[in-house]
């Protein structure tokens, strides 16, 4: 039987960051081969991420990453917050908006067969499964996506909120400390501005969302005593008259400017593009919000106390 040093331990440890048991356990049975070790804990991980499929991973974080006038924004759920602080988590996620970037996967299926920028001898399947036995929850990557060109970013402190904003504007202009501080700014008003805006202008507003909120507000209008009995065409144009308020909650251009509310962001551009020199145009957005849509993992913690304690 080959000898394990304390030296290959600690040297699987530091490639795969699991524990000093797991990786002399790994070692023995390859008979001290470290690439053998790797890939047999590599395997084990696969297993191990098998038996997490049925957890929920709500946290995680979203992240932005942009080279050379490219973009990209993804999110990357794991159990709990506590494992999204981690900084090698954290590291996992960079090399994978790298990757994206590199290798520009039409879909999370794609990304996964990718080679995982950080260490181009594995996919990003085999590195997903590495993580999700070095960390012991269940990781997944949920979604990304990449844009070309002018953009203004975003990302919250506490990685919960990310932003790309697209601009068409002159090149001579977007190199501007002027456009750099309206490309933010219009990022950061998507971000934080309640409620965040979901199309840039009102021609952006399809027919048929226009349409259901107008009925939603006539109906409304008609549940009210005061207004039963006007005639249908006399609250139509009473509708019309507050769909305002409507566009206000979701175009971006519409809204108040969160940094001075006498201006809408509408005006806003058109004051800092009088500064920049060149016209700025917002042409879309992309807003990812942490966990959005996904079901939360609710702790009961007393179960738990008693598992631990034999007395569930």
């Amino acid at each position: 039987m080959a000898t394990i040093s304390a030296k290959d331990v600690a040297a699987l440890r530091a490639k795969t960051g699991i524990g000093m048991m797991e990786c002399k356990k790994a070692l023995v049975e390859a008979e001290g081969d470290m690439e053998k070790a790797l890939k047999l804990l590599r395997e084990r991980g696969l297993a191990v991420a098998a038996k997490k499929e049925s957890r929920i991973a709500a946290e995680g974080v979203v992240d932005i990453l942009t080279e050379n006038n490219v973009s990209a924004v993804i999110e990357v759920n794991s159990e709990t917050d506590f494992v999204a602080r981690n900084q090698s988590f954290r590291d996992f996620v960079k090399a994978l908006l790298k990757t994206v970037i590199a290798e520009r996967p039409a879909d999370v299926d794609a990304l996964m067969q990718c080679k995982y920028a950080d260490d181009p001898s594995v996919t990003v399947d085999a590195k997903l499964s590495e993580m999700r036995f070095t960390i012991g929850e269940k990781i997944s990557i949920r979604r990304f996506e990449v844009r070309e060109g002018f953009t203004g970013t975003y990302v919250h402190h506490d990685s919960s909120t990310a932003v790309i904003v697209c601009f068409d504007v002159d090149p001579a202009a977007a190199a501007t400390d002027a456009f750099a501080k309206l490309a933010k700014n219009i990022a950061l008003q998507i971000a934080g501005n309640t409620p965040s805006p979901t199309y840039v202008s009102r021609e952006q507003v399809p027919a048929s969302v226009y349409e259901e909120e107008k009925n939603i507000q006539i109906a409304a209008l008609k549940n009210d005593p005061k207004n039963a009995n006007k005639p249908e065409n006399i609250l139509e144009k009473i509708v019309i008259g507050r769909m305002g308020k409507f566009y206000e909650n979701v175009c971006l251009l519409d809204q108040p400017y969160i940094l001075d509310d006498d201006l809408t962001v509408s005006k806003y551009i058109a004051s800092a593009s009088k500064e920049i020199g060149s016209p700025v145009k917002v042409k879309e957005f992309i807003l990812y919000n942490k966990g959005e849509g996904l079901q939360k993992r609710e702790d009961n913690f007393a179960e738990e106390i008693a598992q631990m304690t034999g007395k569930a």
